[in-house]
């Protein structure tokens, strides 16, 4: 695969992802982090993670990849915050230092937005598994929408896009064409990305 070669993980299952983040970072120059694992690394980071549930072990886990492969991982910077989860909800933008207890992390900030936009524009090889937020909602939508858009409108890369909801997204948005492949499968597209991928984006031309 050409370089530079970027991951972006979202979605909401942690644990289903930790294993896959780990094995990506072996294989790729960076991973961008967002969506439901963003409390996780913040946790790690010894900042307020706000109100999601934490599975047992998962702050941890994210500990343990800040600590071994830091200077890969892109974190927000800030994270568009809400009371409750629901679509009518407030939206108010904090940076990632600056969330509440109880605060829900429903999508990443404008400025993390842009400079994970800016990272895709440069990227040769991309990987994209799971919205940056709560996708389906408006408020909560503009984080997977700024990475779409940037995913798609960046002609000269390899671009792999997996998983239910982010092939949803890219649908919805009409931006299939501009992908050079789209997985609709969940876990099959994460087991595609953990062990399968870098071989088959070489297969593609990469």
């Amino acid at each position: 695969h050409e370089k530079p070669s970027i991951a972006l993980i979202g979605g909401a299952k942690v644990a289903d992802k930790i294993g896959v983040i780990s094995n990506l970072l072996d294989g790729v120059d960076r991973v961008l982090i967002g969506g439901g694992m963003v409390a996780a690394f913040l946790r790690a980071r010894g900042m307020q993670s706000g109100a999601a549930q934490l599975d047992e072990g998962e702050p941890e886990t994210a500990g343990k990849l800040l600590r071994q492969h830091g200077d890969k991982l892109g974190l927000p910077t800030d994270v568009t915050v809400a009371a409750e989860f629901s679509a009518d909800a407030a939206a108010s933008v904090v940076a990632a230092d600056g969330v509440a207890e109880t605060d829900l992390v429903l999508d990443i900030g404008p400025d993390t937005a842009t400079a994970f936009a800016n990272e895709i524009g440069l990227a040769r090889t991309i990987l994209w598994n799971g919205p940056m937020g709560v996708a389906e909602w408006e408020q909560f939508s503009h984080g997977t929408r700024a990475v779409a858009d940037a995913v798609s409108s960046n002609s000269a890369a390899v671009s792999v896009v997996g998983g239910g909801s982010t092939a949803e997204v890219v649908a919805r948005l009409g931006l299939e064409q501009k992908i050079t492949h789209v997985s609709t499968g969940g876990g099959a597209s994460l087991e595609f990305l953990e062990g399968r991928i870098l071989p088959g984006v070489a297969a593609l031309g990469g």
